[in-house]
C-alpha cells in the first residue's frame, strides 16, 4: 500500500515537472482557449436582440444574463472534464506496440494515466487561475448571487466528479483499441455527441423532452450541465443529491467497465519484436 502510494507522487511528480517544462507554450494555449467565451457571449447577445427580448425575457428559461453565466460555468465545468488526447493516445500506444512499456513493468497503465491527467490538469489550474478570474469579474454582473453552503459544496463535488466521468469515458473508448486496429472514426462520433449531449454546445434545457428523457440514461449531461445547472437552480435543492449519487454510479460503472476492458484487452494483445 504505501509503495503504490510513493509511486504515484512520484508519477504525480514528474508529470507536473513535465508539464512545466513547455510552461509559456502551455501558458499560450490556455489564454487562446478563453477567446470563445467572448464569441459566445456577442453570440447570444445578437440572438437576444433579434429576438426583440430585453434582458428580463427568456428563451428556454435562460435570460441573456443567465446564458451568459451558463456558458461561463459550463467553460468551467469542461476545464475539468475535458480529457483531449486521452484515447487517441491510448489507441497510439497499443497501435505501435509502446504500450508493452506499462505490461513488463510494475506500473498499471490506467493508474499512470490518471495520474498524468491529475498533474495536467493541476498546471492548468494554477495557469488559468488568472484568466478564470478576470473572466468571471468582468461577467460579474451576469453571475448569480453567492450560493449558500451546501450548492457549493454540491457545485464543487460535480466539478471533481466530472473530472472522473471524462476520463473514464475517453480511456475506455482507448482501450477498445484493444479490439479494433483503427478508432478514430468512433472517436470522432464519440466527440460529436459529447459535444451536443453534454450540454456543451447549447444548454440541454433547449432540447426536446423525448432526447432529455434519453439524456438522464447517460454520462455526458454531467461532463459539462450539471455543475453550472446545480449552481443556477436548475435543480431543486432535494434533487441535488440524487443527481450527484447517480454520478458516482457512473464513476463506479466506468471505472469496473474499464478495468473489465483492460483485463481481456491485454490478454487479447500480441506484440512482436523491439
Amino acid at each position: 500500500m504505501f509503495w503504490q502510494l510513493r509511486t504515484n507522487w512520484v508519477i504525480l511528480k514528474t508529470c507536473v515537472e513535465e508539464r512545466l517544462v513547455y510552461r509559456a507554450d502551455f501558458a499560450l494555449g490556455t489564454l487562446f482557449r478563453f477567446l470563445p467565451i467572448v464569441t459566445t457571449i456577442y453570440l447570444w447577445g445578437a440572438i437576444f436582440a433579434v429576438g426583440g427580448a430585453n434582458e428580463h425575457q427568456r428563451i428556454a428559461g435562460y435570460t441573456y444574463g443567465g446564458m451568459v453565466a451558463y456558458y461561463l460555468l459550463a467553460m468551467l465545468a469542461r476545464a475539468f472534464s475535458s480529457m483531449p488526447g486521452l484515447s487517441s493516445g491510448i489507441a497510439r500506444d497499443v497501435r505501435d506496440g509502446s504500450v508493452k512499456k506499462y505490461l513488463t513493468q510494475p506500473i498499471d497503465m490506467l493508474g499512470y494515466l490518471f495520474w498524468h491527467r491529475v498533474a495536467h490538469k493541476l498546471v492548468y489550474y494554477v495557469i488559468a487561475a488568472g484568466p478564470f478570474a478576470l473572466v468571471f469579474w468582468l461577467c460579474r454582473a451576469y453571475l448569480p448571487g453567492w450560493p449558500d453552503a451546501i450548492t457549493l459544496a454540491a457545485f464543487v463535488a460535480s466539478l471533481l466528479m466530472a473530472f472522473l466521468v471524462g476520463f473514464l469515458m475517453e480511456s475506455l473508448l482507448g482501450l477498445i483499441s484493444f479490439w479494433f486496429l483503427e478508432v478514430s472514426s468512433l472517436m470522432f462520433i464519440y466527440m460529436m455527441f459529447n459535444y451536443l449531449l453534454s450540454g456543451h454546445m447549447i444548454p440541454l434545457d433547449f432540447l426536446p423532452v423525448e432526447i432529455l428523457r434519453v439524456i438522464d440514461y447517460l454520462p455526458f449531461k454531467y461532463l459539462a450541465y450539471v455543475p453550472p445547472a446545480i449552481l443556477l437552480g436548475k435543480y431543486p435543492a432535494d434533487q441535488i443529491g440524487h443527481v450527484l449519487l447517480v454520478e458516482a454510479l457512473w464513476i463506479v460503472g466506468l471505472f469496473v467497465a474499464n478495468r473489465i476492458a483492460f483485463h481481456y484487452g491485454v490478454r487479447r494483445y500480441s506484440a512482436f519484436g523491439g
